[in-house]
């Protein structure tokens, strides 16, 4: 017990810290409202629970160890931030025309539950980070003796649950907030400063040691 406490008090220390999977959920939520921000969160969340089953059958192991697969996977995940980030740049620099306005008050529909959960599932399957961070921070809160696949893959799936409920909080908190956050002033600052997070992100993951 006092190993699983230890473990839910490091999980909450690492979920409280932003990083790609806080920007991408506010992204989102802003984008197609409070759901597209829940299914990004659930699409982030079975990519974790998949690192943790590779983590118990022992495969992320292996993709640590071989560097050809690893710099595969971080230079993939690399990218696919940049390109998300381009993409909010993108929108935050487009014209901004009459319409914009008049649907400011309106929440946006423009990402669609699917797209938003295959951005979540794909940004985090990318983030060699988990790999590691799986790897080395699991393994320690086994109990000595104990079913090694069993625990690792039970202690996997609580980040995931854990992940799942912040960022479905966060992504509620700013639908919450949405008609102020979609004003088009605002609604543009907040996909530029995301854009530039995700572009500086996915430049950190590729030049970055192990």
């Amino acid at each position: 017990m006092s190993l699983f406490l230890a473990f839910l008090g490091v999980s909450f220390i690492v979920l409280a810290t932003p990083g790609p999977d806080t920007a991408i959920t506010i992204r989102n939520t802003l984008l197609g409202g409070r759901m597209a921000g829940v299914f990004t969160a659930l699409g982030i969340s079975s990519g974790q629970t998949i690192w943790a089953l590779a983590t118990s059958a022992g495969i992320v192991a292996l993709l640590v160890a071989s560097e050809p697969l690893f710099f595969a996977v971080k230079y993939a995940g690399a990218a696919y931030l940049a390109y998300l980030g381009f993409k909010a740049l993108q929108e935050a620099l487009r014209p901004l025309h009459r319409q914009d306005t008049a649907t400011a008050a309106r929440p946006a529909r423009r990402l669609t539950a699917a797209s938003a959960y295959r951005q979540g599932l794909i940004s985090d399957l990318g983030n060699p980070k988990m790999a590691v961070f799986f790897a080395s921070l699991l393994p320690q809160f086994v109990p000595p003796g104990g079913e090694s696949f069993s625990a690792l893959l039970g202690l996997g799936a609580v980040f995931a649950v854990m992940t799942f409920t912040w960022l479905a909080l966060y992504a509620t908190v700013v639908a919450k907030a949405g008609d102020f956050l979609r004003r088009p002033s605002i609604r543009r600052a907040i996909e530029g400063v995301t854009g530039m997070v995700l572009i500086g992100l996915g430049i950190r993951i590729a030049t970055e040691h192990r």
